[in-house]
């Protein structure tokens, strides 16, 4: 069977920066076809927004589909269904699948159609990534202008249009693996602190807060796209390394290029993303062969609570199992499939670790070996 197309779920209100997000991540996909899913209904103009930033090969206007019968979650069976299955039936299907929602619901029912007999072989739930706000959290509006999204929940009758913000608010909170305090450049240093604080300690137990000024957080952190499929992982700390080599490329792995930045992003923003950049690492650890799935799964769920990793991602050698068990987990979601023979390759169980710097690599290592 082959590798399963992850799709990542984006929530969050209107204004939190998801847009922002989105364009940076095609911006910098390199050369990955990421296909998006647009459900912020009575938000015009996004996908010309979202197009403007987007390069030919990575994302063109078929890549980008909305589902205009109101909120994603009520509509699953009649709209999000059949999108998804148009997507997958593509000759060139693409690696990633993002859904952005408007915040206004849950995403459970959307997470819950992944489960959907023909879908569910080929596509798996990366995670659920809640935007938010943080100038408008940290003074109690929860969204940039209340205003426009109440406008926009009365656009939809299966909406609820009583609950306050604030719970909808902690829905978003509750229901995340990772959360991406956005416009955190316009907090002082100490808001910005007590903020993740708070959301930290609102969240689900593995849930990592992360910081962001104009929705720009690496690609990797934010998909795990790529991360694993490079045979040099060891010699490199960081999570983009800056320099070429097509050599290593693992058996039964797809080879990403991963280009300096400088190639990726003609937009200036160079010293920007470099300080954005530094604030996340990533290393490799590599096992034996593990000898049950189910305990291994729940043991790295474990060491995912205990030292805010953000992503974690691989494969494990399974003893008796000829078939490579993919692993791949954000926050505390962690999922596992069997996806390909081993063949000639070495039965061993290498495991990416992402997470912000000063991740305690020897900890994190022994407690996977344990």
């Amino acid at each position: 069977m082959a590798a399963k197309i992850p799709a990542t779920v984006v929530t969050g209100f209107l204004g939190a920066g998801k847009t922002t997000l989105i364009r940076h991540m095609l911006q910098n996909a390199q050369g990955k076809r990421i296909a998006l899913i647009i459900n912020e209904f009575g938000d015009l103009g996004v996908d010309g927004d979202i197009l403007k930033g987007c390069g030919d090969e990575t994302c063109t206007e078929d890549d980008i589909m909305e589902l205009s019968n109101g909120c994603i979650c009520c509509t699953v069976a009649d709209d999000f269904i059949p999108t998804m299955e148009k997507l997958l039936e593509r000759e060139n299907a693409p690696d990633h699948i993002v859904i952005e929602t408007s915040g206004l619901a849950l995403p459970q029912p959307l997470v819950r159609a992944f489960n959907w007999p023909g879908i569910s072989t080929k596509v798996t739930v990366d995670g659920v990534v809640t935007v938010v706000d943080g100038k408008a959290v940290t003074e109690g509006r929860f969204a940039h202008s209340v205003a426009a999204v109440d406008a926009q929940r009365k656009l939809d009758d299966n909406l609820d249009h009583e609950t306050p913000l604030s719970e909808l608010f902690e829905d978003q909170i509750a229901c995340a693996d990772m959360i991406v305090v956005n416009k955190s450049d316009l907090l002082t240093a100490d808001e910005a602190t007590a903020l993740t604080d708070k959301l930290k300690s609102e969240a689900r137990s593995g849930v990592q807060v992360v910081k962001a000024s104009m929705g720009a957080l690496p690609v990797d952190v934010l998909l795990g796209q790529g991360v694993g499929s490079e045979g040099d992982m060891e010699a490199r700390a960081e999570v983009h390394h800056h320099h070429h080599d097509d050599h290593h490329a693992e058996e039964g792995e797809h080879h990403h290029d991963d280009h300096d930045h400088a190639h990726d992003d003609d937009q200036g923003h160079h010293h920007h993303h470099d300080h954005d950049h530094d604030a996340f690492e990533s290393f490799v650890v590599t096992l034996g062969e593990i000898g049950d799935a189910k305990a291994f799964a729940a043991q790295v769920a474990d060491v995912i609570q205990a030292h805010d990793i953000l992503r974690l991602k691989g494969f494990a050698a399974v003893e008796g199992k000829p078939m490579r068990l993919t692993l791949q987990a954000v926050g505390p979601r962690v999922d596992t499939y069997f996806d390909q023979p081993f063949g000639t390759a070495p039965r061993q169980t290498r495991l990416v670790v992402i997470g912000q710097a000063g991740l305690d690599r020897s900890a994190i290592d022994a407690a996977l070996r344990a």
